[in-house]
């Protein structure tokens, strides 16, 4: 079964600077859950919480990406290079960007 996968540009700040890029969004718990994990190749995963706050993730399962932590403007409030198989990573925000590393 091929499940379509649904795209959407996402704007968000770094800096002054403006970004907009395609990202695949994170709805279910399962998705949510499990983010890059077991993914040889992936668009950037965008994660939307219902209120900013501390959002941790790892890396196990994972290759290296950039994890964005960004508050309710859409402003990076963290930027990291998350390399692999490492334990816990945290930030506040209300959105998380999960970008691979090519």
């Amino acid at each position: 079964m091929n499940k379509k996968i649904k795209l959407k540009r996402f704007t968000y700040y770094e800096g002054k600077d403006k970004k907009i890029i395609q990202v695949k969004i994170c709805k279910s718990f399962w998705s949510k859950f499990s983010g890059l994990m077991f993914k040889k190749s992936s668009l950037p995963l965008l994660f939307i919480f219902d209120r900013e706050k501390t959002l941790s993730i790892h890396s196990f399962f994972c290759k290296p990406f950039i994890a964005l932590w960004l508050d309710k403007e859409k402003k990076v409030t963290k930027k990291l290079e998350i390399k692999k198989w490492r334990p816990n990573f945290s930030g506040k925000g209300k959105y998380l960007l999960e970008m691979p590393i090519k």
